[in-house]
């Protein structure tokens, strides 16, 4: 049975979470008010999982994962108020070597947290399998210094107008944010992600990564359009599909469509769309996540000849998305988040162009 520490200063919020943890078959073998008793119940008890609340007194959540990292690593899933304040934060506690994240309804909190009850106890439950180092570092060994691709990439040649799709759900911004960190512009891809994410999140997590990379990254809007070097995030709450292509630039449409895999945005609406309306070079990638999203979308890339990859299990959080993408029969090549950069690369070389 997965064990679990709750973390919470509202003694409501602990016994809520906890009544919905133990329902779900969850152990929580400790409750603890602020950061310093969460670490010290990991240390007493050495749970599978931590449900952090961001902010709380003596110790917040953000130190309190540090110093779990650093003592003794667990997964931890963050529980944030759905505000702009705490979006900055949840990040900050992600880059700390938090597994992820889940938002606090607001509102009528007891009848809201019994209606997320079931995706709560799913999520802690894939949180507990993730994998965690010390501060916070994946288990990949592939080093990801600029130093590790730069042979590789100098002087690259690559194929016309590119589009690179990346779907992933649990642990996936970093894994996100460290793959567009190092695709070089010059390889010049329009680029769509979508990440399953509440809105008011994904604003935060496009900046992110549009400071962590040489492409313009945004939140998408309605008809949005975008061309090389250019990279929109799907927004929280919203389908995000391809309406247009032409001329090497493409067009956005957002819907809120009913969820599709139990997800808005959904990776597969994205993917599908994509494969019907873009004729040029596209790969799929579906990054660390739980549950099915993505497999159907990189089927429909693979149908029209685009390059298809998945992060590897070892090095996912949870492997979920990915597993049921390989599956399908229709993945290229399974690598470690660090290989992805250059397979995606290698993906749009010419070579490989011809080889397809």
């Amino acid at each position: 049975m997965t064990r679990a520490v709750v973390a919470d200063d509202s003694h409501f919020m602990r016994s809520v979470i906890s009544d919905i943890l133990d329902d779900g078959g969850i152990d929580v073998v400790a409750q603890a008010r602020n950061g310093k008793e969460a670490v010290e119940a990991v240390r007493e008890h050495s749970p599978d999982v931590v449900t952090m609340d961001v902010e709380m007194p003596e110790m917040d959540g953000i130190e309190a994962v540090e110093r779990i990292m650093d003592e003794q690593p667990t997964p931890v899933l963050m529980l944030s108020a759905h505000t702009d304040e705490n979006a900055d934060v949840t990040f900050q506690a992600l880059d700390k070597g938090a597994v992820d994240f889940f938002t606090k309804p607001g509102g009528e909190v007891s009848m809201e947290m019994s209606r997320l009850e079931d995706q709560l106890v799913e999520m802690v439950s894939s949180v507990a399998d993730a994998g965690v180092d010390s501060g916070g570092r994946d288990t990949d060994t592939t080093p990801t210094s600029e130093s590790a691709t730069t042979e590789s990439r100098d002087g690259a040649q690559y194929v016309d107008r590119p589009t690179l799709l990346i779907g992933s759900s649990t642990g996936g911004p970093k894994m996100v944010e460290r793959v567009l960190s190092q695709l070089p512009l010059e390889a010049d891809f329009r680029v769509l992600i979508i990440q399953h994410m509440p809105d008011g999140f994904t604003g935060r997590f496009a900046d992110r990564i549009d400071s962590r990379s040489d492409y313009d990254v945004r939140e998408a809007n309605d008809g949005d359009r975008i061309g090389g070097g250019e990279a929109l995030v799907a927004p929280g709450d919203s389908h995000m599909v391809v309406s247009n292509y032409h001329a090497g630039r493409l067009r956005v449409k957002l819907t809120d469509d009913p969820p599709v895999n139990s997800v808005r945005p959904a990776v597969d609406m994205t993917m599908s769309s994509a494969a019907e309306v873009i004729d040029d070079p596209m790969v799929g990638v579906i990054l660390t996540g739980m549950g099915e999203d993505g497999a159907a979308g990189i089927k429909s890339i693979k149908a029209v000849d685009g390059v298809t990859l998945a992060q590897d299990e070892e090095t996912s959080a949870v492997f979920g998305m990915p597993k049921r993408a390989i599956e399908t029969g229709y993945v290229d090549d399974v690598l470690s988040i660090g290989e992805i950069p250059d397979g995606i690369l290698g993906a749009i070389a010419p070579d490989r162009q011809e080889v397809n």
